[in-house]
């Protein structure tokens, strides 16, 4: 049933019901080009699905992304952070669109980590700009070169930074050579120096990471200091070791809600998804960990759940102080320890896996566009 119409330049759309749990979608039958366009507003958190009749036959995941893009339309009311050191915008940089390395002393310790600037870098647009936190004993370069990051599909019009571990590994597990205080004071200067060099818009940055990694960023996330700079975190197959049973009470996040996007696999055996003892200490399950979450977020209860491709992938969504999806979780059950990828990539090979129903690249980037840096 129609229940409104909404104009896209020349084009009239229609608004249509589609469950209790997603209210509407835009349907623009006279739209060209086919289903499943989408035309981005000035401002990126507030995007309008263009599809066209047919498409009302596509998949409950396609629909449900439709309900969370106009969803976060809703939200967009909320002021963003204008602060920020802007003194890295007016800057010319050469090889754009190749990963450069920098070196940082931070704590009295060398560290490097790598920038990724698009290849049409414009020296005065202010980018979003995510970290990613590779996993115990590599380095940036690898989780690069696992999640193709750097792709134009995924970062064409964003900044990606590839720290380095000291050790080749991050805080938290019991084989770490740093701390938590030094790792987090290596991501506040890196902060610094990015700004200091490149066009970062502060409103929009974020963090992923894998395993060892995506344990470290849920860490960022718990710090109300550091964490506060982020917009949003996306851990994946992460090993939360600074957040298990015994110590989930010193998580501390900088605001509420904290918009987390979580990504595990069912048949992890290094990382287990109902937790227990790993190669650096106690892990909690990750219902647990999700539902602590919840509760920090102040989240409604229950979550949504849907199912998809025959049940294999288990996607659930938290609406957190009217914040639809501020908390979100994919379970894929036969996903073992690796970055999802509908494609192989290296950490499926290492793992002895196959390529995965669904792409972390492209559903990380989906929920952190969707979130800015509120004001302060």
């Amino acid at each position: 049933m129609q229940i409104g119409e909404i104009y896209h330049g020349e084009y009239i759309g229609y608004i249509y019901p589609m469950r209790p749990d997603m209210p509407w979608t835009y349907i623009f039958p006279d739209f060209p080009g086919g289903k499943g366009e989408v035309a981005e507003e000035q401002n990126a958190s507030s995007r309008l699905a263009l599809i066209d009749e047919g498409s009302l036959k596509a998949t409950a995941m396609m629909f449900r992304s439709v309900a969370l893009l106009l969803a976060a339309a809703g939200t967009s009311a909320i002021a963003q952070y204008t602060g920020g050191d802007t003194s890295g915008c007016g800057k010319t940089h050469l090889f754009n669109g190749i990963t450069k390395w920098r070196d940082l002393e931070s704590g009295g310790v060398g560290r490097k980590y790598g920038v990724h600037v698009p290849a049409d870098y414009d020296k005065d647009h202010q980018y979003p700009t995510i970290f990613g936190f590779h996993g115990s004993g590599s380095i940036g370069f690898f989780f690069e070169a696992d999640t193709r990051l750097d792709e134009a599909q995924f970062t064409g019009d964003k900044i990606m930074v590839y720290p380095d571990g000291l050790g080749g590994n991050w805080a938290g597990a019991n084989y770490s050579e740093s701390t938590v205080e030094q790792d987090l004071q290596f991501v506040w200067d890196m902060l610094a120096d990015l700004r200091q060099e490149f066009c970062v818009d502060s409103a929009r940055i974020y963090a992923t990471g894998m395993s060892n990694g995506g344990g470290f960023v849920d860490a960022i996330a718990c710090n109300d200091t550091v964490g506060g700079e982020f917009a949003a975190f996306a851990p994946a197959s992460g090993a939360y070791y600074t957040n298990n049973d015994d110590t989930y009470r010193d998580c501390k996040p900088a605001r509420v809600p904290t918009p987390i996007l979580e990504i595990h696999g069912g048949a992890d055996e290094s990382v287990k998804y109902d937790g227990g003892e790993g190669e650096g200490g106690t892990q909690p399950a990750i219902a647990d960990w999700l539902s602590r979450w919840a509760e920090r977020n102040e989240c409604d209860e229950p979550n949504d759940q849907e199912d998809l491709f025959d049940g294999d992938v288990h996607h659930l969504t938290w609406t957190c102080k009217g914040q639809e999806g501020a908390l979100e979780h994919y379970k894929t059950d036969s996903q073992k320890h690796c970055w999802a990828s509908t494609e192989p990539n290296f950490s499926q090979i290492a793992a002895g896996d196959l390529p995965t129903h669904i792409q972390a690249s492209a559903l990380i980037q989906d929920f952190f566009m969707r979130f800015t840096r509120p004001g302060e």
